[in-house]
């Protein structure tokens, strides 16, 4: 078998074994008491990250370069970065339900590749000049690994807020900015009570653990706002003790995954920065890659700022996360595809 054809037959096995692992993931969750299910999309997942890492072994021998030149490889490759960095928060979270957000999304983007892309932008092709330089590889795969680490995140932000049904809750368990419960007399929700006082807050919480009431919950607590404390817990619709547990985890997880992309991104815009002097004279141009990769940057930090300094949260970081999700594919995706510039891969224009 030739490289091209082990290609053709590695990119199309990563497809299948990320459908199936997601498929496992999701009877996972649906049959939590079945642990096999659990191990086997562990399995799957590595099994699919292995052979996207063997694909663009064999395309960087056939091709003789770091295999980023065109949408094919840079697909394959963040694709693989998706399913590392599964790894990564899987480990971090302990939680099987990691692979629920993160495998579809490893399998579309494998299946676009597959599938859609036309043959012509699928085979190797010679590097263009402004390409034969070592910063492809320094540039591209630190952005690629990024934007992977950051769709991570915040697909699980996407999660917290399916799972927390909507409802505007602050999670204690999380990281807390040095803004955080300082000035707003929080008080505390417990499920099916009626809302305390502060005052009997903290004395309540402390006798709820002794008695083993609030088994389950770990290191969370819902805080309500002052303006709810005349609701009951039956009408405020609080949620279980396994859902919180769930949403502190997908909280703060999503918080650790793009606290991880966000450096990265910062490195591979200033290396590509430095390789745009390189190749055109000027460090930016504006060009609308450089346009959205700044917006990107922008959408989170202010996500950071708005944990680590105010204190935020809860829903309102994770809206903010999940809107990050859009504009990295847009950054990514849409810019190459539609936009005009100087990375542009010219598919529809």
């Amino acid at each position: 078998m030739d490289l091209v054809s082990l290609q053709g037959w590695l990119d199309n096995a990563s497809f299948a074994v990320l459908f199936l692992t997601m498929l496992l993931y999701w009877a996972g969750a649906a049959f939590p008491k079945i642990p096999y299910l659990q191990i086997l999309g562990t399995t799957g997942m590595a099994i699919a990250n292995l052979c996207m890492a063997a694909l663009l072994g064999a395309r960087w021998i056939e091709a003789g370069y770091f295999p980023l030149s065109n949408l094919y490889e840079s697909l394959f490759f963040i694709a693989w970065g998706v399913t590392a960095m599964h790894f990564v928060a899987e480990n971090m979270s302990r939680s099987p339900l990691v692979g629920v957000v993160t495998a579809p999304i490893a399998m579309m983007i494998t299946a676009f590749a597959t599938l859609t892309l036309p043959a012509q932008m699928q085979s190797a092709e010679p590097l263009v000049p402004a390409l034969k330089s070592n910063w492809l590889m320094m540039h591209v795969s630190v952005m690629l690994i990024s934007y992977a680490a950051l769709m991570v995140g915040s697909l699980l932000a996407i999660a917290f807020l399916f799972v927390t049904r909507g409802q505007n809750i602050e999670l204690k368990g999380s990281s807390v900015g040095t803004g955080a419960y300082r000035h707003v007399p929080y008080r505390l929700q417990k499920y099916g009570e009626t809302v305390m006082t502060a005052e009997s807050a903290r004395a309540s919480v402390e006798v709820a653990s002794n008695e083993g009431a609030m088994e389950g919950l770990g290191n969370t607590a819902v805080l309500a706002s002052p303006a709810s404390s005349t609701l009951s817990a039956a009408a405020a619709l609080p949620l279980s003790p396994q859902r919180l547990s769930l949403a502190d985890t997908l909280d703060n997880i999503s918080y650790r995954m793009i606290g991880l992309g966000f450096p990265l991104l910062t490195i591979g815009i200033i290396a590509g920065a430095v390789w745009a002097n390189e190749a055109w004279g000027s460090y930016w141009s504006w060009d609308p890659k450089e346009t959205w990769a700044l917006i990107v940057w922008l959408v989170f930090a202010a996500y950071l700022h708005a944990r680590i300094t105010k204190g935020w949260q809860g829903r309102r970081p994770a809206i903010l996360a999940a809107s990050g999700f859009l504009v990295v594919w847009v950054c990514y995706l849409g810019v190459n595809l539609l936009g005009k510039g100087l990375h542009s891969y010219g598919w529809f224009f």
